[in-house]
């Protein structure tokens, strides 16, 4: 969804990797409106004439931070989500490498959300159509290995708190650390999701 005049595709790759790490960093510094596209090229290690090869606008640049946190995610998540016949236990060694990415990567993901507004509508909707991609993988494992059948809709509720309650510990670290170590934190949600699935203690 980002058009380049590169026609080389593995360099294209290659410099949109420097491009994103460089912008990311400075995101994070400065927030995406205070950074220019001049300092994201200055950190990249080329001039501004050569960023504009490969992104049109900064709003490209931050749509290819949100598409490789997205790849990241989906990378590492996807192919435990889709194992056969997961039980139970699986489910909740997923659901807790979930919750220890997410913390991982907190400043990212509060950046996403931050700065959604500023993606045009086409570029908002691709991302959310991606996450609800995550959350049904979710709902699909949920429904699995959960010991009483489920509602659909029940099953897209649960899955949709795991994957917020994940993200929780970074949204709200500066209240919830006073209250818990993460590890307790994560703890509390996994005894919270087998309440909520009827599940007894393993």
């Amino acid at each position: 969804m980002v058009e380049s005049t590169v026609k080389n595709s593995a360099l294209v790759q290659v410099r949109r990797d420097q491009i994103i790490q460089s912008a990311l960093s400075l995101f994070k510094e400065k927030g995406f409106h205070k950074t220019t596209t001049r300092e994201i090229a200055t950190v990249a290690g080329f001039s501004i004439g050569t960023l504009y090869e490969y992104i049109r606008t900064k709003e490209d640049v931050l749509y290819l931070v949100y598409e490789s946190i997205y790849e990241q995610v989906s990378t590492q998540m996807t192919p435990l989500m889709k194992q056969e016949h997961p039980t139970i236990h699986d489910m909740l060694k997923i659901v807790e490498s979930y919750f220890h990415m997410m913390h991982e990567m907190q400043e990212e993901v509060i950046l996403l959300y931050q700065e959604m507004k500023s993606l045009p509508a086409e570029k908002r909707t691709f991302i959310l159509k991606q996450e609800r991609a995550l959350i049904r993988l979710f709902t699909e494992m949920i429904t699995e290995v959960a010991p009483m059948k489920l509602a659909p809709l029940e099953a897209d509720v649960i899955a949709n708190n795991i994957f917020i309650q994940g993200q929780m510990w970074g949204f709200r670290r500066w209240a919830l650390q006073k209250q818990f170590t993460f590890e307790t934190y994560v703890s509390y949600q996994l005894t919270y999701i087998k309440r909520a699935l009827h599940i007894k203690d393993l």
